[in-house]
C-alpha cells in the first residue's frame, strides 16, 4: 500500500477532550451535520471567539475532529471503526492512546513530530522545539507552515500532558508515561503506526518500539499475536528473528476488478 505521508494536514492545537466529545458524539449515533454543530457549539467560546471568518481556527480545528473520527480516508475505515469500540470497551485512562494512533494514522504529521521529539528525548531526556522544527523541515521542508504547525502540535502534546515545560523556554521534557498492556490495542496501534509509512511496512521490533509512541510503553508483542489480532496485517519473515509487518492490500470489488481489467487492456 503506498499512500503520502508528506502533507501536513494537521496544523492545529487540538486538545484531547475535543477528540474525545467527538468519539462519544460518534458512538452515540450522530450524523455528520449534528456532530459539527455540536462541536461549533462546543468551541464558540474556545477558539476564534468573534470571528466569522470562514475558514477560521475553529473550522480548521472542526476538519481536523471530523477528518480523525468520522470522514477518514477510505483505507483508515476499519481502523476507525475498530478504534471507535476499543474507546467502548477499554479504561479511560486508555483512551489517549487510542485517540493518538487515530490522529497520527489519518495525519502522518503528527508521528512525524512524535518521532523526532521521541528520538531527542531518548538522546538527552529533553527536546528544544526549535531542534523538533528543524528536524521536521529537512522531512518537509523548509516552509514557514512546516515550523508553525510544528509547534502546534507541539503545544497540543503538552495539552495532552505527554510533554511537561521546563523552566527554559521552549525545551521540554517527558510527561505521563502510559503503560499498556491490552494485546488488541496494541495490534491497533501497530497497525495504526503502519499507516504513518509511505511503504506500509516496519520490521515488527520497531514498529513498537518507535519513538513515535514516545509517551507509552508497550508491552511486546509476539508476530503470532499480531496476524491473529488483525486480519488486515501480515507478518513476513526475514531471516532468523527479523519479522516485518506490512499492512495487507484491501481487496477489490468485483466492480473495481472489472474496472482493472479494462484498464490493463486498453
Amino acid at each position: 500500500m503506498t499512500r503520502r505521508t508528506d502533507q501536513i494536514g494537521f496544523s492545529q492545537r487540538v486538545r484531547l477532550e475535543w477528540l474525545e466529545q467527538t468519539a462519544n458524539l460518534i458512538l452515540a449515533g450522530n450524523d455528520k451535520a449534528a456532530v459539527n454543530n455540536a462541536l461549533q457549539e462546543l468551541l464558540k467560546d474556545k477558539v476564534s471567539v468573534g470571528v466569522l471568518a470562514e475558514r477560521g481556527n475553529r473550522e480548521k480545528i472542526i476538519t481536523i475532529l471530523l477528518k480523525t473520527w468520522l470522514t477518514v480516508p477510505s483505507e483508515l475505515e476499519s481502523l476507525r471503526i475498530e478504534g471507535l469500540e476499543l474507546l467502548k470497551r477499554v479504561p479511560r485512562r486508555d483512551h489517549l492512546a487510542i485517540h493518538w494512533g487515530m490522529v497520527m494514522a489519518v495525519y502522518p504529521f503528527w508521528s512525524g513530530v512524535a518521532t523526532q521529539t521521541g528520538r531527542l528525548l531518548r538522546l538527552q531526556g529533553s527536546a528544544a522545539a526549535a531542534h523538533v522544527q528543524r528536524r521536521v523541515r529537512e522531512q518537509y521542508g523548509e516552509r514557514e507552515t512546516v515550523s508553525r504547525a510544528a509547534r502546534r502540535v507541539l503545544r497540543s502534546y503538552l495539552d495532552w500532558g505527554v510533554l511537561q515545560e521546563t523552566g527554559t523556554k521552549g525545551i521540554y521534557t517527558a510527561g505521563k508515561t502510559l503503560a499498556l498492556d491490552d494485546s488488541q490495542l496494541i495490534v491497533w496501534l501497530a497497525e495504526a503506526s503502519l499507516h504513518t509509512r509511505a511503504n506500509g511496512s516496519a520490521p515488527l521490533k520497531d514498529l513498537i518500539d518507535s519513538p513515535n509512541f514516545f509517551p507509552f510503553w508497550i508491552k511486546p508483542i509476539h508476530a503470532e499475536s499480531l496476524r491473529a489480532g488483525s486480519s488486515r496485517l501480515d507478518i513476513v519473515r526475514h531471516g532468523l528473528d527479523n519479522d516485518l509487518a506490512i499492512l495487507r492490500k484491501p481487496a477489490r470489488s468485483a466492480t473495481q476488478e472489472a474496472l482493472f481489467e479494462k484498464d490493463k487492456r486498453q
